[in-house]
Order: C-alpha cells, then structure tokens, then sequence
C-alpha cells in the first residue's frame, strides 16, 4: 500500500497485511504512549497522522493541520516521519547521534525513518524523539522556519 484511502486508523490498520499491522500497531501505542498534550491522531495525506488541530493553530501556510509525526506502510517499507527531529538541526543531530548508538541501521529520508521489520527500530528512542516537543515549542520552531 502506498496510499490509503481509509477515513479511520482502524480503518487503516484493516487494510494492513497481518505483519505489517502488528508493526504499525505497536509503533503507534509507542507513538500514544509518548504523545504530549495538544496533539491529536487522524488520518491525513493517506497516513495515520498526529497533528496540532486547526482550532490550536489555524495559520499554516497551506491550510492543513501541523503534521508532527506520520506513520505509514509503504509498498517496500515502512516509514515514520518525525517533524520535529528533522526540522531542527540539534534534534536531527541527537536523534542520529542515538540511533547510532543503539547499534541499529538508520535508514532515512529527509523527514522519515524507514524501516523493513519493527525489530529495526530503536522503540526507546522513538519514544523519547515522540516526547521531546511539546505542541508550544513545535509551532515556534514552526513559526521561525517560516520566517527565515
């Protein structure tokens, strides 16, 4: 599947082959674990997506919800995008920094991790990456790419 025209993440889940939905099943709880305040999970761009609502923050350049963390099954991989770990360079430089020590192969693409099998994935330090930035702190990084 590259994208999904589910409406729900139970929808989404469904489509998913049986190894595949554990995968994403478990990095979402991961993701809900870890989740700060303010954000909220739906569906968006064919993805489960966990975004800032536009009742928090309307002025987005293209009228969309803030995506903060995305979560798809991609036809030869999986892929979990982490805004706020590639929109600033410190956050990218810990995150990588992290994964490498965890002994595990980074694959990556500009704003995603992509992986094969959940084995491939460091869970602890997608937790805590998920953790670091509340929705205040997400939209002034947000506010300041904008205005450079």
């Amino acid at each position: 599947m590259v994208t999904s025209r589910a409406a729900t993440v139970d929808g989404y889940l469904a489509e998913l082959p049986a190894d595949r939905r554990a995968a994403i099943a478990t990095i979402r709880q991961v993701i809900l674990d870890n989740l700060p305040d303010g954000y909220v999970e739906t569906m968006q761009y064919g993805m489960i997506t966990y975004i800032i609502p536009l009742e928090r923050y309307p002025m987005t350049y293209n009228t969309q919800p803030l995506g903060y963390v995305g979560l798809a099954s991609q036809k030869n991989y999986m892929s979990l995008y982490l805004t706020n770990v590639w929109m600033d360079p410190e956050a990218g430089r810990w995150f990588h920094d992290r994964y490498t020590a965890s002994g595990k192969r980074l694959d990556k693409g500009k704003s995603c991790v992509r992986f094969r099998k959940l084995d491939d994935l460091p869970l602890d330090l997608i937790g805590e990456a998920i953790a670091r930035t509340t929705v205040d702190r997400f939209i002034e990084r947000y506010e300041a790419a904008r205005t450079r």
